[in-house]
Parts: structure tokens; C-alpha cells; sequence
């Protein structure tokens, strides 16, 4: 499992789950859903995937369809992007 250990982030420290076909990452704090990463299959690399209020599922995060990012780079990029900050 890649993530041994709570994500820290400067408002809220994010934990992971593994759920059907990928990781769930929630706000330690509020429970709040923040991101899913999905493995691709490949060189362990994760789909990078947001909860759309407006869908109400988990939906792409990029503007040409999907994110596709090593775990580094995906937690780095969740980080940073306001969208997976929403619902904390």
C-alpha cells in the first residue's frame, strides 16, 4: 500500500483508504471526501480524480480528461489545486 502514513497538508492532514480500484483520500479532521487516486496499472502511477458536487461522483481533473501522475506528483498536485479543497 503506498500510503503508510497520514499525508500532511497545511489546513487539513489527508488519510487514505483503499476502496474497489483505488485509494480514497479524506480530511483527517472533517471525514470530508478529497481526492481518489487510481492506480493506471503502469509504472505506479495514479488517475487523479476529484468529487463533483455537481456530478456527485468522481469525475477527471483535467481540462482534457484524465490526470495521470506518479504518487509524488499526485499528492503534490492535490495540494496545491483549490477543487479538491471544496468540501473541508
Amino acid at each position: 500500500m503506498p500510503f503508510a502514513k497520514v499525508v500532511e497538508h497545511e489546513d487539513c492532514p489527508l488519510f487514505a483508504e483503499r476502496r474497489n480500484r483505488g485509494y480514497t483520500l479524506y480530511c483527517a479532521q472533517s471525514g470530508a471526501l478529497v481526492a481518489r487516486l487510481r492506480p493506471t496499472g503502469s509504472d505506479c502511477r495514479f488517475e487523479v480524480l476529484y468529487w463533483s458536487l455537481w456530478k456527485e461522483r468522481w469525475a477527471p481533473t483535467g481540462p482534457f480528461g484524465r490526470t495521470v501522475l506518479s504518487i509524488d506528483d499526485a499528492l503534490r498536485f492535490i495540494d496545491y489545486e483549490d477543487i479538491f479543497w471544496v468540501m473541508t
